[in-house]
């Protein structure tokens, strides 16, 4: 997202004018791509600040506000020279490599979206990632503006689409963590959402994480292969896309 207004026929940002819908935008299936031409330089200058570009998204977490970006910049050119289409799942960062992949989850109501940056920004110091209006939409947080967010760089050549096939060799039951929330009153109501939803028990679990309080939504015991395999395509159907499993002893 240039960080310069004058080029945009807007002064304001917004969401589209007409309804879009929100089935017709098709899940990423991220591919190794080799740095863009453009977008790359480190070190780089906005605003007179400076900002140094990462090497490699490998390893890259972080948690931060993500906010999103739409009409004022739909249809011009990305930092790495791409055009920006708001019904894409795109973002901008300050320092990851153009492009990155980077797994998104919504920290209050658990929710995930896979997105491809291309773009630089926000460069705001409280915001860390400035998703697209699809994205955001993925994540619920339109009406909001912003939401807290925990980002994770993928490997393209890992990622998998579909089911890990490392799940057939899993010996039931196990548990299945949805998401790990900030607070327990949203774990909660997200656990009764899925447990009336797939049928499958929940329970909500207090966990130290990297010196945070977090509140672990779980489904089940799941009793079969082939029950797992339906409940993890549902759950990818409702935005959760990657599940944790977990075996029991």
């Amino acid at each position: 997202m240039s960080p310069s207004g004058s080029r945009y026929e807007l002064q304001q940002d917004a969401a589209p004018d007409d309804v879009f819908d929100m089935n017709k935008i098709k899940d990423l299936d991220p591919v190794y791509e080799p740095p863009s031409p453009a977008g790359n330089r480190s070190p780089y200058s906005v605003w007179g600040k400076s900002y140094t570009v990462l090497p490699s998204s490998k390893g890259y977490k972080a948690e931060g506000t993500a906010s999103w970006y739409g009409k004022k910049f739909h249809g011009y050119h990305t930092s790495n020279g791409e055009i920006y289409d708001m019904y894409q799942l795109s973002a901008a960062h300050k320092s990851l490599p153009l492009p990155s992949y980077v797994l998104v989850t919504h920290l209050t109501n658990g929710k995930q979206v896979l997105v491809r940056v291309n773009d630089r920004g926000p460069f705001h110091d409280d915001r860390l990632i400035d998703l697209s209006y699809a994205a955001a939409a993925r994540l619920d947080m339109l009406a909001t503006g912003t939401a807290p967010v925990r980002i994770e760089a993928i490997d393209p050549v890992k990622w998998n689409s579909g089911i890990d096939p490392s799940i057939n060799q899993l010996q039931p039951p196990v548990l299945v963590q949805v998401a790990a929330m900030s607070k327990s009153e949203s774990a909660l109501r997200l656990g009764q959402q899925l447990e009336a939803g797939t049928g499958q028990a929940m329970k909500v679990l207090p966990a130290q994480v990297n010196g945070r309080l977090l509140y672990k939504v779980q489904l089940g015991p799941v009793e079969s292969r082939s029950e797992l395999q339906r409940l993890i395509h549902q759950l990818s159907d409702d935005g959760f896309v990657r599940p944790i499993i977990i075996p029991i002893p």
